[in-house]
């Protein structure tokens, strides 16, 4: 499929006098699609049940005439004030108790039925009337599912759809007595109406019910996106979409991308950098106009395979955001480094926020490929660049073969935030710690679900932090002809969160159990023989598996039955590049230690460098300038 360039537009925003010149001038500069729509609910029923679609109308005909691709927006990400009127009691409430307010967006809560009501309304109302025009291509559901911290709500209608979703899982509460260990502290529930909210407890609750509220609460936003999925087919062949985030973890993507036909996110490397990443400050300062050189590559081939191969950027950033705790102006170059690299990662398409910057309100500091005097911005230029170049490569999207999979698991990361032992211990983190060491050994990565049952297209596997391990997985893993990575704390819990017996990993073949485990303080660390030390959790193994790496107290840190591995702690980055080198020439994988700051990806037709750093970057004979990509054809 052809890559292309879009951006996202918002013609409600501007007289519509401009609307016909902006239109001529994004197809001047070479972009395909433009997303409109997904927060202009207010002007699309200004009152409950009257419906203005002039506006749309013709804003969709302006873009359109100019052979410009529309992504239609459904508006549910921001409900109309008159909304609240009509459902009071429909936003979301926080841990605290207290109910969010109107004023922003966001302000539901996914179990309220009546707005469910409302939204399936809406979305009938516009995908009956754009869902055979010609000039939407594409559609967008609600936007940015969990930005603002809302998919946890502690309100009245979500402890009724809890309570219901216990008892279609539970049956009997005798038996979720039994699940959640409720002979502890006199927990027992004698009837499922009786269950709260796991909030505002004495002390901490219990983390079987906290974990299966969080599942509860993903499976509403699962649930919340189906319903407009469902509603738009009905009317419309056009793909659907949703736009996801960076390191956002609350509902399981796997699930919500297995209703959409594409799947994309909204890339922002300084704000990411500024208020996501936990780096230290030498690599905050070194990276601060560029963005971190894994971060962005980690989601691409994540998101690329919660689409199961349909991928877009739909919001890259052009230039300073609003919404980080400091937003510096990006170094020349990085708006065309991060679209090729989105590319290279096999991006369909990437769509820059916004085409212009808007004078008013929340976002009025957030660039946009023009100012908001219409001059165009510094991305401008770099965006046209990139236009040009695509015309001139290869035109089917895509990415190259990878030797390796990383297992990416959302409710591991939920465990682990419910039950850390260590405030550093963040699966997240780990995962990204392990793609970040294949990265800078310039591998091709692919990111697979926690429910994988074939790993045969990969000759190295790697399994941090899972939580439980998935029968299919446990069978793909049996039949696995290559080196496997587990470790720590895969497998080391049931489902129902408690310490299973046989003590973990209880992974067959391999003689070792798990007999104590400790968090370690940022200061400390457990040295490993041959180099290097475990970090954050380390733990003590028992048994008979053959030692691979040894820590210099005697205790085994990696230990083997044949090519199956088990990895009691969190290596550092030295350690770590030992482990994956190793494991990489016993599968015979070629590897390319990379400078730091400079990464590769294989295409099927190039070979790709970009530097993220601020000064040149010498690789293989060829001198690659700051915030620059070079690629050869393979």
């Amino acid at each position: 499929m052809k890559r292309t360039l879009g951006v996202c537009y918002y013609p409600e925003h501007w007289n519509e006098t401009q609307w016909a010149e902006d239109a001529a001038r994004m197809a001047r500069l070479g972009l395909t699609w433009v997303r409109i729509g997904e927060f202009a609910w207010s002007r699309m029923e200004p009152e409950p049940g009257r419906y203005d679609w002039a506006w749309l109308d013709r804003a969709i005909e302006t873009l359109g005439a100019r052979g410009l691709k529309v992504v239609l927006g459904t508006p549910t990400a921001a409900p109309p004030r008159w909304m609240l009127g009509r459902h009071p009691d429909m936003l979301a409430v926080d841990k605290d108790g207290k109910p969010r307010k109107f004023g922003s967006r966001r302000h539901y809560d996914f179990s309220h039925r009546g707005y469910r009501v409302e939204c399936a309304k809406i979305v009938t109302a516009l995908a009956e009337r754009y869902g055979r025009n010609p000039h939407v291509a594409a559609w967008q559901t609600d936007n940015e599912y969990a930005c603002n911290e809302t998919t946890l709500s502690y309100s009245d209608a979500a402890r009724a759809a809890f309570q219901d979703w216990l008892a279609q899982r539970y049956q009997s509460p005798d038996a979720l007595n039994r699940a959640w260990g409720n002979v502890f502290w006199s927990m027992d529930y004698r009837e499922f109406h009786e269950i709260d909210l796991p909030n505002l407890t004495v002390c901490e609750p219990n983390p079987s019910h906290v974990m299966d509220f969080r599942r509860f609460a993903s499976d509403e936003v699962a649930s919340f996106n189906r319903l407009q999925v469902e509603i738009i087919r009905k009317h419309s062949a056009a793909p659907v979409a949703h736009n996801f985030m960076g390191a956002i973890t609350e509902f399981d993507h796997w699930k919500v991308g297995a209703d959409l036909d594409i799947t994309s996110w909204d890339s922002y490397p300084l704000g990411f950098l500024s208020d996501r990443i936990p780096a230290d400050a030498d690599h905050k300062r070194r990276f601060v106009r560029q963005g971190d050189p894994d971060f962005q590559a980690f989601h691409h081939d994540l998101y690329r395979a919660v689409g199961r191969g349909r991928w877009w950027i739909m919001e890259q950033q052009p230039g300073p955001v609003n919404w980080a705790p400091f937003n510096p102006d990006p170094l020349p170059g990085m708006a065309r480094l991060w679209a090729w690299e989105a590319f290279a990662h096999g991006a369909e398409a990437v769509c820059y926020f916004r085409w212009r910057q808007a004078p008013f309100a929340q976002e009025q500091m957030h660039a946009g490929l023009l100012r908001p005097d219409s001059a165009p911005a510094q991305a401008f230029g770099e965006a046209e660049q990139v236009a040009k170049e695509l015309a001139a490569m290869p035109a089917e999207a895509g990415t190259g073969k990878a030797d390796v999979a990383l297992v990416f698991d959302y409710a591991s990361d939920w465990a682990w935030a419910i039950q850390p032992q260590g405030r550093s211990f963040q699966y997240f983190w780990l995962v990204f710690h392990m793609y970040r060491g294949l990265r800078r050994l310039g591998l091709n990565v692919d990111i697979v679900p926690p429910d994988t049952a074939d790993l045969s297209a990969y000759k190295l596997v790697l399994a941090p932090g899972l939580f439980t391990l998935s029968d299919p997985l446990k069978a793909a893993l049996a039949g696995f002809k290559g080196t496997a990575i587990l470790g720590p704390r895969t497998n080391s819990k049931t489902p129902n969160f408690s310490i299973p017996v046989p003590l973990p990993p209880a992974l067959p073949g391999l003689d070792a159990v798990i007999a104590r485990v400790e968090s370690l303080p940022p200061d400390v660390s457990v040295p490993l023989a041959q180099g290097g030390a475990l970090v954050n959790w380390r733990e003590k193994l028992e048994g008979g598996a053959q030692a691979v790496e040894m820590a210099e107290d005697g205790w085994p840190a990696l230990v083997a039955a044949g090519k199956l591995h088990y990895l009691g702690g969190w290596p550092d980055d030295g350690a770590l590049a030992r482990i994956l080198q190793r494991a990489c020439s016993a599968e015979g994988i070629e590897t390319d230690p990379l400078p730091e700051g400079l990464r590769r990806r294989d295409t099927a037709t190039h070979r790709f460098l970009f530097n993220y750093n601020p000064v040149p970057a010498e690789w293989g004979g060829v001198s690659i300038p700051p915030a620059g990509v070079h690629w050869t054809a393979r």
